[in-house]
């Protein structure tokens, strides 16, 4: 063998195989997980994200008759009505109407005219953010409403039916949570009336 060849063999040769090289990627992948995981968890936790809680709240809403708890209901979460809010526009966007800004207008305005009776209504306090959240949450019956305007027209007995229905879904929710945080209870028809009223203006934009 010449020295050329013998030169060539001992350059090329190791002991490093292709499963150290997996080995070492899965290592390395491992070992960046973890890390990500924690940026993540810190990120959630700044943005006050408790994604149990937003699962309690939309489950307590989806079922008007489930107990409420007001130590929940009461919290200021945002997350959930921001979504709810941009899942009715955009359903509303795929039936052929752009009211995105009809959507949070009357939402602002809503929220504005709840916290001022509801403030004289209770005893004790509630906050801006505790009204929208609870509001918000419980727009998400007239989502379905919206998603089912998508498929047929809503201008009709039937569709007038299906409104008035979501109407008084949407304002028992909201009534039931509001009593149960607020400590009102006896007064749910009273906080009723005025939720039917704010939910019914997103029921006319829905069907017409």
């Amino acid at each position: 063998m010449s020295s050329f060849e013998q030169f060539h063999i001992d350059f090329y040769q190791s002991n490093y195989t292709i499963e150290d090289q997996e080995e070492g990627c899965n290592s390395y992948g491992s070992d960046k997980n973890p890390s990500i995981n924690k940026i993540l968890k810190f990120l959630v936790a700044e943005l006050g994200i408790n994604f149990e809680h937003i699962w309690q709240k939309t489950l307590t809403v989806l079922n008007p008759m489930k107990p409420a708890d007001g130590s929940i209901m009461n919290e200021t979460d945002l997350t959930g009505p921001m979504v709810f809010c941009l899942a009715l526009g955009a359903t509303l966007l795929m039936a052929g109407k752009v009211h995105f800004g009809y959507v949070y207008g009357m939402s602002a305005i809503g929220c504005l005219a709840m916290h001022a009776l509801l403030n004289l209504m209770s005893s004790q306090g509630v906050s801006h953010g505790c009204v929208a959240s609870v509001l918000g949450y419980c727009l998400l019956p007239m989502v379905l409403l919206s998603s089912a305007a998508v498929l047929f027209s809503l201008q009709g007995t039937p569709g007038t039916v299906l409104a008035l229905f979501i109407i008084g879904w949407c304002s028992l929710s909201a009534s039931k949570i509001f009593t149960s945080a607020l400590a009102m209870e006896g007064q749910q028809l009273l906080i009723a009336y005025p939720c039917a009223l704010l939910y019914g203006l997103f029921a006319l934009l829905t069907v017409f």
